[in-house]
């Protein structure tokens, strides 16, 4: 959070239902920093694999859990492990969300260290504008990589903004790869 607030820099955490439990304070000044806070399920299940029930369960949850604490209507769902088909989506847009994927994985989760993350993300073939870059809180070395990540990515000319900023609302359909794609 510190090295977010010396870039000025706002991005979006995704919440699952046992870091809300463990971690109230943190989900409320995430917030107060200015912070997206988006829903990664209850408990990080593969979605596709649930029925369409289990699969709102899993989002609402977590939601009311994220609502009753600090208010804030979430909206934004990351699937976990990147598990989504198209009954994910509609499920996820029926309880109101928009479900998003990235485009460049740091590979923080493995803790490969500081240098592998930064280079990870700083030299992705995916690396561009609309990027969705993938961190982990609770990785190993990401609060390690985080300045220098930031002080490279501004200087190739990027500007790091929450998802909120980036998606489409409305009028996009999604590919193959997570993207959305307006149509």
């Amino acid at each position: 959070m510190k090295i977010l607030k010396k870039h000025d820099v706002h991005v979006t955490f995704f919440m699952t239902g046992g870091w809300v439990e463990s971690y109230p304070d943190d989900v409320k000044a995430i917030l107060a920093a200015g912070h997206d806070l988006g829903n990664h399920s209850e408990n990080h299940k593969n979605m596709s694999q649930l029925s369409n029930e289990e699969k709102e369960q899993e989002l609402m949850k977590v939601h009311e859990k994220v609502k009753s604490l600090t208010g804030y209507e979430m909206f934004l769902f990351r699937p976990p492990y990147g598990d989504y088909d198209n009954a994910v989506v509609q499920t996820a847009e029926k309880c109101g969300y928009y479900t998003i994927q990235w485009d460049v994985d740091s590979l923080d989760w493995k803790d490969y260290g500081v240098d592998s993350i930064i280079k990870t993300v700083c030299e992705h073939k995916h690396l561009g504008n609309g990027s969705i870059i993938l961190c982990h809180n609770g990785a190993k070395y990401t609060a390690e990589a985080l300045d220098t990540m930031l002080t490279r990515l501004k200087e190739q000319g990027y500007q790091v903004v929450p998802v909120s900023e980036l998606i489409y609302r409305e009028n996009y359909h999604m590919n193959h790869e997570g993207r959305q794609i307006p149509n």
